[in-house]
C-alpha cells in the first residue's frame, strides 16, 4: 500500500515544524511538501531541516495549488483568512484538508462549509483527543443540570496567541449551550469590565488568560449554591495536536465530501 503524501500549509511555524516530525515518525506516510506566506525567510529551505530532522529533499514553497497537486491530504494551521483560501484550493483539486486554524469568524466557517460540498474537510478547534472527550463530558454534565448551574469557561495560553476566547473555549461553550438548547450567540458573554450588575442567570461566561509558553489550559465550571463541578484538560505539548492532525489526516483520504470534525474522526460522535 502507497504511503499517503501529506503536505503542510505554515510549514515554517511552531506547529508546522512539529507536524513535519509528527509525519515523518508515521509509518505509512511522508511528508509531500510544505508552504508559507511569499517573502516567507523559510522559503526554498529544506523542511526536514527545519524541523531538525536532517535534510528530507523536499523544500518549503508559496504555491497553494502545487502543494495540493503533489499531496493525498493537506494540513492547515495558519490563519483564518489562509485557511479560507486553502479550502478553497482543496475543493477546487478535490483533495482532502485538515484545518486546525482557529479564530474564524462566520464567514469563514460558512466559507469552509461550501468548499466541504467538494471534497472532505476536518476542522476542529483542537485536535487533541483529551479534548474532544472533554466536549462530550462537558455536554452530557450541562444537560443533566439546569441553569441553577452557573456556567463559566476559563482558559490560558501563551503570550503569543492572537485570538480570544481561544476556539477551543468557544467549542465547549457551543456544547453546553447546545444541550441546554440556548442560543448560544444570545448567552455567551465575552469579556467583564466595571459595573456589570448581577450575573444573569443562564449566561455562559469566558475569561481569557494570556502569559508566558502555556500550550493551553481549558476548565469548564459549573458553580451552584453550595457546589462547583470543575471539568479541565491541560495540554502539556503542542506535540499532541499534531499527532491528532495527522491521525484526522489519514482518516480523511477516500472519505466523502463533508464538514467532518474530530468526533468523527475518532468515532466518538
Amino acid at each position: 500500500m502507497a504511503e499517503i503524501a501529506i503536505g503542510i500549509t505554515g510549514c515554517g511555524g511552531r506547529m508546522g515544524r512539529m507536524l513535519i516530525a509528527e509525519i515523518e515518525e508515521t509509518a505509512g506516510c511522508h511528508v509531500a511538501g510544505g508552504i508559507e506566506a511569499k517573502a516567507s525567510p523559510v522559503i526554498g529551505r529544506d523542511l526536514g531541516e527545519l524541523a531538525g530532522l536532517g535534510a528530507l529533499g523536499v523544500v518549503a514553497g508559496d504555491d497553494p495549488a502545487s502543494l495540493f497537486a503533489s499531496s493525498d491530504v493537506v494540513v492547515d494551521f495558519t490563519a483564518p483568512d489562509a485557511a479560507v483560501r486553502h479550502a478553497a484550493e482543496a475543493a477546487r483539486q478535490g483533495k482532502p484538508l485538515v484545518i486546525g486554524t482557529t479564530g474564524l469568524d462566520a464567514a469563514g466557517e460558512a466559507a469552509l462549509l461550501a468548499a466541504a460540498k467538494g471534497t472532505a474537510i476536518v476542522h476542529s478547534p483542537n485536535m487533541s483527543l483529551g479534548v474532544n472527550l472533554l466536549l462530550g463530558l462537558v455536554r452530557q454534565v450541562a444537560a443533566r443540570l439546569d441553569d441553577g448551574y452557573d456556567i463559566e469557561i476559563v482558559e490560558m495560553h501563551h503570550r503569543h496567541k492572537v485570538d480570544a476566547p481561544s476556539g477551543t473555549a468557544l467549542a465547549l461553550g457551543r456544547e453546553a449551550a447546545e444541550a441546554r438548547g440556548i442560543d448560544f450567540s444570545a448567552r455567551s458573554r465575552r469579556a467583564r469590565d466595571g459595573i456589570t450588575g448581577e450575573r444573569r442567570r443562564g449566561d455562559i461566561g469566558f475569561a481569557a488568560l494570556r502569559g508566558g509558553d502555556v500550550v493551553g489550559e481549558h476548565s469548564v465550571i459549573f458553580a451552584a449554591e453550595g457546589e462547583q463541578i470543575v471539568l479541565t484538560h491541560r495540554a502539556g505539548s503542542r506535540r499532541i495536536f499534531a499527532r491528532g492532525a495527522v491521525r484526522a489526516a489519514c482518516w480523511a483520504v477516500g472519505r466523502p465530501p463533508g464538514l467532518y470534525g474530530m468526533k468523527d474522526v475518532l468515532g466518538l460522535g
